[in-house]
């Protein structure tokens, strides 16, 4: 229908022609992949054992009190 001849970076298979990425295109869809894991795996440390049912959201990250608020137990 479009020509013919040679398509120069395409590929035609059963009347449907497919075009070959850019070099930018690669490069740029293995970065943003790449970020992705990272930010999956990050928020997979964080976050997995509450998804996991290990530990109540309310616990937090760990006991950051180094303690503080236990000064008015002492005193009674």
């Amino acid at each position: 229908m479009g020509g013919g001849g040679d398509h120069g970076g395409s590929t035609t298979y059963k009347g449907f022609t497919i075009h070959h990425p850019k070099r930018w295109h690669v490069v740029t869809g293995k970065g943003l992949c790449a970020i992705m894991w990272f930010w999956i795996l990050y928020r997979a440390k964080q976050d997995g054992p509450v998804v996991l049912g290990w530990r109540h959201p309310w616990e937090g990250h760990g006991d950051h009190s180094h303690g503080h608020g236990h000064e008015h137990e002492e005193s009674h």
